[in-house]
């Protein structure tokens, strides 16, 4: 697990600087308190912070001013401004000049520690540099030497210098975030914002405020005013994940931000104007979607105007020990002192393989034959385990726990497991995380809290098990 994120919070009420503090530690965040503007303006531009929280109203200097030089000299270090009612437009402009996002008062800590989740995973996917090629680091990378990996490589060298948008295709598992954050980086927009959009993973009726903003009083529950994807990456980079999963009325008023430039807030009448490069992504069949009417032909179009393919893993296998290499050094920390070799033939066996889940499903293997080994060389047996619980569903989801456990000791003692309890672990937390967050209806602190962890470890494990809170919420309603 990483590090704790680091958290200026800059608020001269004492009492609600404690209570706040406290709140976020037990989320597993590193906090440290100021309670002047100038004073707090100062730490952030000295000490490495992951992110910044401050009151509108501070002796000193006011959150404005914080926000101001701050984002002048430090433009990927998301702020968070907390507000009063009265002063949410000072607020929006704020956002404007840099700030991630604003709270206005009174506000629950739930929808505190969600803006900050958020604005900690934008500021790691603008400040985590994508490798390319040949990766020696724990860094995220898009990693193969060959045919066809130097093609990609060439492809984002030549697109990313324009403004044009992207559409990055390719099965799940490939790598597009990866894409689309090499684009980024790469571009003349690197110093400004880079906003990432799960079209997927929100719920339809909430995707398009998500996207655009609304006006206090749009809709149910909607107290104030609140900025879109679209205003925080003005003159920056907007990456929409998934797009073919996005729904015809939506994809109209996509189209005409791409053609317009302006967007709407959900409830408003302003024609607000945005510079904003847009690059979508998605596995899905396109060309079918629009021939069965469920994607707009000229969105499409509007969206293409430069089409990168990802290859499947099946098809470049022989970056395979690349990727293994790669997956070792950056699995390490959790492993211990596990896993640190590999036996030719268990990379030969991973070659043989025809890999659905291309690297994802890769990456995973790896990690569980990690485990596996124990501290030793990583064999054949390893992999071909790890291979069969990540393709079977988990022995313990169709058995009683006794048939479970007496199934997994004989395994065992036949030679073919071993660690029992990093066995069950890998078996059951998959099946735990998905049924805790399925029968929380997607919200993670009350997941959190029936699993006896913090929330932000809740958060890093849905991601790591490539679980939606979105969806799970769907998956359980009636």
């Amino acid at each position: 697990m990483r590090s704790s994120p680091k958290i200026l919070l800059i608020e001269d009420d004492r009492a609600i600087a404690g209570g706040m503090q406290k709140v976020m530690a037990a989320e597993g965040y590193d906090v440290t308190v100021v309670v002047r503007g100038d004073e707090g303006l100062e730490r952030a531009l000295a000490e490495p912070f992951d992110l910044v929280i401050s009151d509108l109203k501070l002796p000193g200097a006011d959150g404005l001013t914080i926000v101001r030089r701050l984002h002048q000299a430090r433009p990927k270090l998301p702020i968070i401004l907390i507000t009063a009612h009265g002063t949410t437009e000072t607020a929006i402009e704020a956002t404007r000049w840099g700030a991630f996002d604003y709270v206005p008062k009174p506000f629950e800590m739930e929808e505190l520690l969600d803006i900050m989740f958020q604005a900690l995973e934008t500021s790691r996917l603008m400040s985590e540099p994508v490798e390319m090629g040949e990766s020696l680091s724990r860094r995220p990378a898009l990693v193969g030497r060959s045919r066809a990996m130097q093609a990609l490589y060439k492809e984002i060298g030549r697109v990313s210098a324009t403004s044009v948008t992207v559409l990055i295709r390719g099965e799940t598992g490939t790598g597009k975030e990866l894409v689309a954050r090499a684009l980024y980086q790469h571009s003349d927009r690197a110093a400004a914002p880079f906003v990432a959009v799960n079209c997927s993973a929100i719920p339809e009726h909430l995707l398009e405020s998500e996207l655009f903003g609304h006006e206090r009083g749009a809709f149910t529950g909607a107290d104030s005013r609140r900025i879109g994807r679209f205003e925080q990456a003005h003159a920056g980079t907007l990456f929409l994940d998934e797009i073919g999963d996005m729904n015809t009325a939506l994809q109209t008023k996509l189209l005409r931000v791409l053609q317009e430039k302006t967007i709407q807030r959900v409830g408003g009448r302003e024609s607000i104007p945005v510079d904003v490069r847009v690059i979508a992504a998605t596995h899905r069949d396109l060309e079918a979607a629009i021939q069965e009417k469920e994607f707009r032909e000229d969105l499409y179009y509007r969206l293409s105007v430069v089409t990168i393919r990802l290859p499947p893993l099946a098809q470049h296998a022989e970056d395979i020990p690349d990727l293994v290499r790669h997956f070792l050094l950056k699995h390490r920390p959790e492993a211990g002192e596990g896993g640190r070799s590999i036996q030719p033939d268990a990379i030969e066996h991973l070659q043989r393989q025809s890999w659905p889940g291309n690297v994802r499903e890769l990456e995973n293997v790896i990690r569980q034959a990690m485990l596996l080994a124990r501290g030793f060389t990583i064999r054949v047996e390893h992999v071909k385990e790890a291979l069969a619980k990540g393709r079977q569903p988990a022995a313990a989801a169709s058995l009683s726990h006794a048939a479970y456990v007496s199934d997994l000791l004989t395994r065992i003692e036949r030679g073919e497991a071993q660690n029992g309890l990093a066995q069950l672990i890998a078996d059951l937390e998959p099946e735990l995380y998905a049924q805790s967050i399925r029968r929380a209806r997607g919200n993670q602190a009350r997941a959190a809290r029936w699993l006896g962890i913090s929330r932000l470890r809740m958060r890093e494990k849905l991601r790591q098990l490539g679980l939606h809170p979105a969806r799970e919420r769907a998956a359980e309603s009636p």
